[in-house]
């Protein structure tokens, strides 16, 4: 196959960040994606369907001339968000889920849920409107083996969390384990789960290879090759409880190769080809468009995309580093190597 074609697919799950980051970052999603589900761990937070619609009005107002794009709001659970706000949220039409962050668990997560029996209001009313809840699923107890924290936090808070609200819409994010990928099969119908491209074709020793390989670095971090090799076997199983969610997430050269590195992949400049590249190692091809067209959207309750794209067999360079913050660059994925499938 030299050219596959692919109704237009959906990113499930995106920072942008704001500002210059944002107009920066944009344009690569947006001529690949059709939507995306945009994370609110902005400082401050998006925390009200008012700062939603703000920040949705700045993310199109950024957006390059004549690229059609829409971005689906979220909103950031804090202990002490009123039942109201999901009222309001349902109500908006434009905002389409709650994120769950654990206080200091990724990037600008410092206002994040402390205990999430602090919620149970608020997402009994999630429950009963049907609300999605996003979840990033880890401890952050500094006792926890960074490379259990998913499984322990699956354990400890989200079987515990659908024993009391068994209707609950939940996602859990960037899924990186085994134990992860069996919650979600194992799980009712309400119970979904987004697979990055870097935990698909990566496991933990890209971290590592040759030294330490800050770009690499993610939280959730890559895992072991056998939980990689359980993620690409859900990814190709058909199953519509797993779809795409890059969780691309950029951050400048600067703030990635110093002594305390943030945490994130960029991968939005090749955000369907890396995928692409994934399903046909596992001689999945066929299998990539549900993956990455339509779950997401069905599961959203939202119309399939009707537009195609296509993409051709041949090798995608990637520069060293993009255009970014002034002077400062922005490494993405595979920098200085190449991608096997190119955007037509």
């Amino acid at each position: 196959m030299q050219t596959l074609t692919l109704t237009r697919p959906d990113d499930w799950h995106l920072h942008l960040r704001d500002g210059a980051a944002m107009a920066a970052v944009l344009p690569d999603t947006a001529r690949r994606f059709a939507r995306a589900i945009v994370m609110p761990n902005l400082k401050p937070p998006v925390t009200t369907v008012a700062l939603a619609a703000a920040y949705r009005d700045r993310i199109l107002a950024a957006l390059p001339a004549g690229i059609d794009f829409t971005p689906l709001m979220t909103l950031y659970l804090t202990d002490n968000m009123p039942p109201a706000e999901v009222d309001a949220v349902k109500a908006s039409g434009f905002v389409h889920a709650i994120k769950l962050y654990p206080a200091g668990a990724t990037t600008n997560s410092d206002a994040g849920v402390s205990d999430l029996k602090k919620c149970t209001a608020t997402v009994a009313r999630m429950e009963r409107l049907g609300v999605p809840l996003l979840v990033h699923g880890e401890v952050t107890d500094p006792a926890v083996d960074i490379f259990d924290r998913e499984a322990v936090f699956i354990d400890g808070v989200l079987l515990p969390l659908l024993r009391d609200f068994p209707a609950l819409k939940v996602v859990l994010e960037h899924v990186t384990t085994r134990e992860g990928i069996e919650f979600v099969r194992d799980g009712g119908m309400n119970v979904a789960g987004t697979l990055t491209a870097h935990h698909l074709l990566l496991n933990r020793n890209a971290i590592f290879a040759g030294g330490i390989r800050p770009h690499n670095y993610c939280l959730p971090v890559l895992k072991r090759e056998t939980h990689r090799q359980a993620l690409v076997a859900a990814a190709i199983s058909g199953s519509p409880k797993f779809f795409l969610g890059t969780d691309s997430a950029p951050h400048a050269q600067s703030a990635k190769e110093t002594a305390c590195g943030c945490a994130g992949c960029y991968t939005a400049h090749a955000g369907i080809e890396l995928y692409a590249e994934a399903f046909e190692a596992a001689g999945a091809l066929d299998r990539l468009e549900g993956f990455a067209s339509f779950y997401g959207a069905d599961y959203y309750g939202l119309p399939r995309n009707t537009e195609k794209i296509s993409l051709r067999r041949e090798a995608l360079a990637i520069p060293l580093s993009l255009d970014y913050l002034g002077s400062d660059r922005l490494v993405p994925l595979r920098a200085g190597e190449s991608v096997a499938w190119r955007l037509e």
